[in-house]
């Protein structure tokens, strides 16, 4: 396969223009809407903030928490997908195939219909409970047995519990209807209404597993070389391993407990950077991390407008780009077989 960006000089030159790319997307998250702003104005509203402004008080109480959100959403759920991918070797894997999404899903709408809880903040709470216990069980069943850990394994163990989760979410919503609509919404996965003060408390677990992502970027390349060479390099693959999950559940649990169930972003740009940059991770994660803000950035402002005077929820507006691309990915898999 040809890479857009094969030596280090034009991976450089990419990664720049990826930062661009980014900036772009930032600024039209803070710009349009169903209150189009000036980028003089969102430039005035940074640097020279007057309290007597509508469109500064848009900007700086709503556009900008959300454009914070979707970004720290978008990057950490593209790094999660590429670390899946490597994980179990299956191009196909998303931070879903753990059951993660499933796991939050149904925590929620246990604290809603069960508890009668309404608070976003306790939500997020609840969903990253959720998702971390549904990997915790997806991490045990796929390790006891003979042979212990392997991706197939993996794969079979969260496609178990996503299955488990999603009918007992169903049945609890056709038991208790009274507050479907709202736990739709959420479901459908959307930044929108959703604030700074949401993303602080969970922020730490998040920037920790971009560290620790960035980190395993060389001991990932040796793996997915072979675990049969990664241990005779001396590499201890299990603790690798571990590691690769535990920063999988912190960024996709963390995504999903702020802005509900969000797909496909973890599974298109993996393949998209892999196309531009090779197999090399310490390149792969930079550019997940870019390329998946900017895409949620662009994603959420396209919702704003699909459906006005009202939004459609961004997890709708990400499945619609990312079936294709499923598609596509599924049937090329198929041919080389």
């Amino acid at each position: 396969m040809t890479h857009l960006f094969p030596r280090t000089s034009l991976k450089l030159m990419g990664l720049i223009l990826g930062v661009v790319l980014f900036i772009v997307s930032f600024l039209s998250s803070v710009a349009f809407g169903q209150t189009s702003i000036s980028m003089a104005t969102v430039w005035d509203a940074f640097f020279h903030y007057d309290d007597t402004s509508t469109e500064h008080m848009i900007i700086t109480t709503t556009r900008i928490s959300r454009a914070v959100i979707a970004m720290v959403i978008g990057a950490s759920l593209a790094i999660a997908g590429a670390l899946l991918q490597a994980l179990t070797g299956n191009p196909l894997a998303s931070p879903s195939i753990f059951g993660i999404n499933a796991g939050a899903v149904f925590f929620v709408v246990v604290a809603i219909s069960l508890f009668s809880i309404s608070s976003l903040t306790l939500y997020m709470w609840i969903a990253f409970l959720g998702a971390g216990v549904a990997a915790i069980m997806v991490f045990f069943l796929g390790s006891v047995g003979r042979g212990g850990m392997s991706p197939i394994r993996f794969v079979l163990a969260g496609a178990a519990i996503s299955a488990l989760f999603v009918s007992l979410t169903q049945g609890l919503l056709v038991i208790n209807q009274q507050n479907l609509e709202g736990v739709l919404f959420w479901l459908a996965g959307s930044v929108a209404g959703r604030t700074i003060d949401m993303l602080i408390p969970i922020l730490p677990f998040i920037i920790g597993g971009w560290i620790i992502a960035f980190l395993l970027a060389h001991p990932v390349n040796i793996l997915t070389s072979g675990e049969d060479i990664a241990k005779g390099l001396g590499q201890r693959t299990v603790l690798v391993k571990v590691l690769m999950i535990m920063v999988v559940v912190i960024l996709a649990g963390g995504s999903v407990s702020i802005g509900g169930s969000i797909g496909f972003i973890g599974l298109i740009i993996p393949h998209i950077v892999r196309g531009l940059v090779g197999t090399d991770y310490r390149w792969i994660i930079p550019f997940c991390a870019l390329l998946g803000a900017s895409l949620l950035l662009l994603a959420d402002v396209a919702a704003r407008f699909i459906i006005m005077p009202q939004e459609m929820p961004i997890g709708v507006m990400t499945a619609i780009i990312g079936t294709p691309f499923f598609i596509y990915i599924a049937r090329r898999g198929a041919n080389k077989e």
